[in-house]
């Protein structure tokens, strides 16, 4: 399987929204080849379908000062937190017979290799769907270091995907209890290294194991080209 590569920079989370459903058409009409876009969005809280206004902790002056934008979307989950310095990736790929949890295993596994190439230890949280830092202290929590939350529509084709924590403001999780659970510990690789990587640098290494995990071919593609 080719796996089309877009590299987008910085766009808004709605236009953002609106490109995965039009790729996801054309992938299901046979008129597009299966995506890969990355990129990064400015600050915005999303709510999936089991969001819960509640856990929306700032108030509007408070998003307005802040600059924060809310957005209601189609993926699994509750609220996340989307900015600048975080790489987030949204496959568009044609499921076929695999297993939605078999996906998503997939796509922890290609952050856990990423983060693997920074000497950094991640891994999975029983019961939960994303990636952990885990403590060498064993009376610590698990600190989450990438989200994932997805949608796989009527046609079995992917939308949304995965927030990798490069180095975003931190101080923007809490305007949110992220996923809905209270007292879940953040952290990003600006926090583990020093210095921090670039997201530009870290998004070679995810289309590198995106490939080998997936098994698939990555092919660079321009945005011009969806016509």
């Amino acid at each position: 399987m080719i796996v089309k590569v877009y590299q987008l920079e910085l766009i808004e989370y709605q236009q953002a929204a609106e490109l995965q459903v039009r790729l996801a058409a054309e992938i299901a009409a046979g008129q597009q080849s299966p995506s890969l876009l990355l990129l990064e969005h400015p600050h915005v809280y999303t709510f999936g379908r089991q969001g819960n206004l509640g856990n929306l902790l700032w108030n509007e002056a408070q998003l307005a000062e802040r600059g924060v934008s809310i957005h209601h979307s189609d993926r699994g989950g509750d609220v996340t937190y989307h900015g600048p310095g975080q790489l987030v990736g949204y496959p568009i790929l044609p499921l076929g017979e695999t297993g939605t949890l078999e996906y998503l295993r997939k796509l922890e596994e290609t952050l856990i290799r990423t983060l693997a190439d920074y000497q950094i230890a991640a891994d999975r949280v029983e019961g939960q769907t994303g990636v952990w830092v885990l403590s060498s202290n064993r009376s610590a929590p698990p600190a989450k270091i990438a989200s994932i939350g997805v949608r796989v529509d009527a046609n079995r084709i992917t939308r949304h995907g995965f927030a990798l924590n490069v180095a975003p403001d931190m101080a923007y999780w809490h305007g949110i209890i992220a996923c809905g659970l209270e007292n879940q510990a953040k952290t990003s690789m600006a926090e583990l290294l020093d210095p921090a990587p670039a997201v530009g640098e870290v998004r070679v290494r995810v289309i590198e194991h995106f490939s080998a995990v997936f098994g698939c071919q990555m092919e660079p593609a321009q945005l011009k080209e969806m016509g």
